[in-house]
């Protein structure tokens, strides 16, 4: 590999075009005196399956599509290495993802606040959520109209949903109309990221209209080896296409990592940004000591439990009759709408596990399909999955690089139920779950279940048992979290803002100090509109 390419100057280098990147680009491109460029790492987002959207089943485990992480071994899942999706394209994780529409409690917020993080309360970032939003029931206190990210309700019903619904009523968990406006606790159909039918990813919403202009260039299939550094502040930084030369940028404004929870904290530790002890090990000189690099790493894990059902459809058995499949095709060509719309949850259920806590802390999405894995086929059986989460994990993980080397693949370590308290709450989604499914609303259906089996019982049994069906819903946040001046472990202050380096900002799911209640996408789009606001304040 050759060296010494000069690319030009830029006022803003925004690195990662995932669901932040793109929000920066647009934002930060609006003014036409802003030179920004965009790096990204994978791909055009021009394959039909990006934008298809039940492409997820398709794209997951694809090489075009995914990045193909993988997890170390995971002591408490019998040391099963998970499948870590992360988006390869433009639009990132968007252009793949369930197309939830979730913003999490306003308690998730009010809590950064109170760990000191100025501006982040619910009420202070609810307008972030707004200013992009285009929902398409119109504006409302908690919904925006006329923005770029395009809300809508699903375009697809199965009775077995509504049937699962019924039955958690039964158990005291009541309908609510929408999960957006600060307590999501109740059921409800998710609302979704589509545009007419199509997949409306970060790519498509805020990348695409900023493109033509002159001041905003995108390059893809490009990585990012080290940020510069002189005197303490970011002056450029350098990246390969592929196995070409090594190209320099140089920095006049400040360079944006907005990689994922995933990639930023490794561009950092290349950077010489990290732990000390960590990066001499790897032979990295140090530029700043910042121990929280690559720490604190909260994802959401996912139980699923499958129930087979009878005498009423699901996918598995609608997409594996051939002349369904075929109506399927047709239904969406003609009118955008049924199976090849849907999400891969179109319900969703909170709900306390315990009463021991305030807000709800579980999370299911419930599913008319089932399946060993994603990226893998449908049951040959009706069945509908109950995945369930527990919102608010104690555990902590981290992700870390291996090596020097911009592409390898970084050591992903969850740390899943590695808490007593995380352990307990697993158990009892369970069995709250076998609860919901016991109810008379879903008795004419018979279910049974397949998934972990009526056999397994105790507490004991059901914590082994998940090492064969617990997987990552795809949340991992916090791993260059926001903090104080006393938080040690703090990697950026509340303006998002790297400490003891100048000229360079985390803007993306790695910043959050705490996990939100419920899917991701939507608060990181929302991080991302109130970093660019911030940018352009500091710039002024």
């Amino acid at each position: 590999m050759s060296e010494g390419t000069t690319l030009g100057t830029f006022d803003y280098v925004i690195v990662g075009a995932g669901s932040a990147g793109c929000v920066l680009a647009n934002r930060l491109s609006e003014d036409p005196g802003n030179r920004v460029l965009l790096l990204e790492a994978g791909g055009r987002d021009n394959w039909i399956w990006f934008h298809i959207p039940v492409g997820y089943l398709f794209a997951i485990g694809n090489a075009r599509a995914d990045w193909l992480f993988q997890t170390d071994p995971e002591a408490a899942l019998g040391g099963r290495s998970l499948a870590y999706p992360r988006g390869k394209v433009l639009g990132g994780s968007s252009a793949i993802n369930a197309m939830i529409y979730m913003r999490g409690q306003a308690a998730d917020y009010d809590g950064w606040r109170q760990l000191g993080l100025t501006g982040w309360g619910w009420d202070e970032v609810l307008p972030y959520f707004l200013r992009s939003e285009d929902h398409v029931d119109g504006a409302s206190p908690y919904h925006g109209a006329g923005g770029e990210w395009r809300v809508e309700h699903p375009r697809v019903r199965w009775p077995i949903l509504d049937r699962v619904r019924e039955a958690a009523e039964a158990v005291g968990i009541a309908p609510i109309a929408d999960f957006n406006t600060g307590d999501n606790e109740g059921s409800s159909y998710f609302q979704v990221n589509q545009r007419g039918g199509w997949r409306w990813s970060a790519a498509s919403a805020f990348l695409k209209p900023a493109l033509s202009r002159p001041n905003l260039t995108v390059i893809t299939g490009a990585h990012v080896h080290a940020l510069e550094t002189d005197a303490g502040r970011v002056t450029g930084l350098t990246f390969s296409r592929g196995a070409g030369e090594v190209e320099r940028v140089a920095i006049t404004g400040e360079a944006i990592l907005s990689a994922g929870a995933v990639a930023s904290p490794g561009i950092l530790e290349r950077s010489g940004i990290g732990d000390a002890e960590r990066l001499a090990d790897l032979g990295i000189p140090v530029v700043h000591a910042a121990p929280g690099v690559g720490e604190n790493l909260q994802d959401h894990l996912q139980l699923r439990p499958v129930y087979k059902v009878y005498g009423i459809e699901t996918l598995n058995s609608r997409y594996a009759n051939l002349f369904k499949r075929a109506l399927i095709g047709l239904e969406f060509t003609l009118a955008r709408r049924g199976s090849m719309t849907m999400a891969p949850s179109q319900m969703g259920i909170f709900a306390r596990s315990n009463p021991r806590y305030g807000t709800a802390n579980l999370e299911f999405h419930i599913q008319p399909l089932s399946l060993d894995k994603w990226g893998e086929g449908l049951h040959r059986f009706d069945a509908f999955t109950a995945s369930v989460c527990n919102l608010r994990p104690s555990s902590r993980g981290s992700v870390h690089i291996r090596d020097a080397v911009a592409d390898t693949a970084p050591s992903i370590r969850p740390g899943y139920l590695a808490t007593e308290e995380d352990r307990e709450v697993a158990v009892e989604s369970l069995r709250l779950a076998r609860k919901i499914v016991a109810q008379a609303p879903l008795a004419p259906f018979r279910p049974q279940e397949h998934l972990p089996g009526p056999s397994v019982e105790t507490d004991s049994d059901l914590l082994a048992a998940l090492g064969g069906f617990a997987s990552t819903i795809f949340h991992p946040v916090g791993t260059a979290r926001m903090g104080t001046d006393e938080d040690a472990g703090a990697v950026v202050d509340e303006r998002l803002r790297v400490r003891g380096v100048g000229g360079l900002r985390v803007i993306d799911a790695s910043v959050m100090p705490r996990i939100t209640s419920g899917n991701t996408n939507a608060p990181t789009v929302m991080i991302a509109e109130k970093g660019a606001a911030m940018v352009l304040e500091d710039a002024r």
